[in-house]
């Protein structure tokens, strides 16, 4: 069974009115700008390249030239390498969150 959503035309009401295309009424203007910048949208396509290319590619680089067709220490190479690239995505977020930190207390003492 469906239910009904009764809207009051009550001032006191949370609920916003529309208008009579859906759009709300609410004066202002609208906040167009992305959630996530594109910078960081870069750096995640980075690191997810990088993920999926650095330990296949090092598996099959040091099979037959370093470790001579031992998969064994190949596999363990590339492990290696996924947990550095894993490692260092986590560096560069901790560094971008303290960023973003200083700069808001510099501005929050420039306001004083």
């Amino acid at each position: 069974m469906s239910s009904r959503r009764i809207l009051s035309n009550n001032k006191d009401s949370p609920v916003e009115d529309e208008g009579h295309d859906g759009i709300s009424s609410a004066s202002g203007k609208s906040d167009i700008a992305p959630a996530v910048p594109a910078a960081v949208i870069f750096k995640l396509l980075g690191f997810t390249a990088a993920m999926f290319g650095g330990p296949i590619g090092v598996y099959f680089l040091t099979l037959n030239t370093i470790f001579h067709g031992s998969s064994t220490w190949a596999g363990a190479t590339a492990a290696v390498t996924a947990n550095l690239v894993l490692i260092a995505y986590v560096i560069v977020a901790m560094k971008e969150d303290q960023s973003e930190k200083i700069a808001a207390e510099e501005k929050a003492k420039k306001r004083k």
